[in-house]
């Protein structure tokens, strides 16, 4: 059974720090692209970062560039999000995505699996 549970969500002041962890089970962690996205209340769906597990290449939605930083543990099938300099605007639930490919996507649609999802509140 294919499983992607994401965890490390929580409230933070804004400029506070929070790391994600996606731990993956159920496929071959080496084959894919693990991709965090997140959904504020009555937004759509943004792709925040993705990784091959692959290679380790990256990648960044503008808007949290310098910002955040995704990294992989293959050894441990998890993908972690550390997020830094938090913003009110960050606040959504955010989730992890498996992409059967070796190339980076932030496309939600194009996401095989997904987790359900860990809320992050950034407050003023």
């Amino acid at each position: 059974e294919v499983q992607l549970v994401e965890s490390g969500g929580g409230l933070v002041q804004a400029g506070g720090s929070l790391r994600l962890s996606c731990a993956a089970s159920g496929f071959t962690f080496d084959d894919y692209a693990i991709g965090w996205f997140r959904q504020a209340p009555g937004k759509e769906r943004e792709g925040v970062s993705c990784i091959s597990s692959t290679d380790g290449r990256t990648y960044y939605a503008d808007s949290v560039k310098g910002r955040f930083t995704i990294s992989s543990d293959n050894a441990k099938n998890t993908v972690y999000l550390q997020m830094n300099s938090l913003k009110p605007e960050d606040t959504a639930v955010y989730y992890c995505a498996g992409l059967n490919s070796w190339y980076l996507s932030l496309l939600g649609d194009e996401y095989d699996y997904w987790g359900q999802g860990t809320q992050v509140t950034v407050s003023l």
